[in-house]
């Protein structure tokens, strides 16, 4: 193990970083730790309760004056990711406040859960809404000016209940393996700007999960274990787009989409065929990963 005194500092100065969520738990404590390298924050939050009701100033100006006390540099912005207009306008605080953007960390989030017979619209479209949509809304604008400027380091955040399933959380899972999908797409499309998107997929003890994780594992699960890697991803060292990164607790691990190899027929086969073949078509043995679309659909044409 290569000890810090041994690597190359991680520093943000001169850096502009945009967290959304940022007013409590892990957004708190990446602004906090941006800051503390040098990085000039936008700290974002609506000031919401954990199910997105109700909107206060209060949580955002907090962590703001938080990083002026430290000796850094923070403004904040109270708009909701919920829509385009919002989206811009957060960016634009940035823009018009430091100057550019380099860094966007998604991470505001709700929570609405329910079994799925007795997830309404409502719940269903508030989640997609501050998770997915919001993502969207937040990302378009600052990836315009990423472009142009030819850099740019995103953060976005999914979540295990959307990679392996969490009952009673249809909307949240939804939601994040959305994420995961723009993510898919966005590193293409950034990699030629040295635009790097990342995914975080955290475990950790903050207002939206203190009555869901249990007690004995509640002190494990510091926010200071995810918000390491988040700050990682955020640097100029991190060149790997496209990872999604578990943070547990102090142990850290990717995750990724495998496709096995399957089963293949020379021409249209009977439903009893698929049946009969169906370990075959279902085994993940020799697993491949694939970089994107492309990839996959050229190696299985090949076949």
């Amino acid at each position: 193990m290569t000890r810090s005194s041994e690597m190359s500092k991680i520093d943000f100065t001169n850096r502009v970083a945009l967290v959304t969520g940022a007013g409590a738990g892990l957004g708190k404590d990446y602004a906090l730790q941006l800051a503390k390298r040098g990085a000039k924050v936008v700290v974002n939050d609506l000031g919401g309760a954990r199910d997105g009701v109700g909107s206060s100033q209060k949580a955002a100006d907090q962590v703001v004056e938080e990083i002026k006390a430290l000796g850094g540099e923070a403004i904040p912005n109270y708009h909701s990711v919920t829509t385009a207009s919002g989206g811009e306008a957060i960016v634009r605080t940035a823009l018009e406040g430091f100057g550019k953007l380099d860094i966007l960390i998604n991470n505001a989030g709700i929570l609405r859960d329910r079994s799925f017979v007795k997830m309404d619209e409502e719940n269903w479209d508030a989640v997609l809404n501050v998770h997915l949509k919001g993502a969207y809304n937040v990302t378009r604008p600052a990836f315009m000016h990423m472009r142009e400027n030819k850099y740019g380091r995103i953060v976005n955040t999914a979540s295990i209940a959307g990679l392996m399933g969490n009952f009673g959380q249809a909307n949240y899972g939804a939601a994040k393996m959305g994420i995961v999908g723009l993510t898919n797409v966005l590193k293409l499309e950034g990699q030629k700007y040295n635009i790097m998107v990342n995914v975080i997929l955290p475990a950790a003890t903050t207002r939206m999960t203190e009555d869901i994780i249990a007690k004995e594992m509640a002190e494990r699960l510091k926010v200071d274990y995810v918000t390491s890697a988040v700050l990682f991803m955020c640097s100029d060292q991190c060149t790997h787009t496209g990872m999604y990164i578990n943070a547990v607790g102090g142990r850290y691990s990717r995750s990724c989409v495998l496709t096995g190899k399957g089963y293949g027929f020379s021409e249209v086969p009977a439903p009893e065929e698929i049946m009969a073949n169906w370990e075959n078509i279902v085994s993940m043995e020799d697993a491949k990963f694939y970089g994107d679309a492309n990839e996959y659909f050229a190696r299985v044409v090949a076949q």
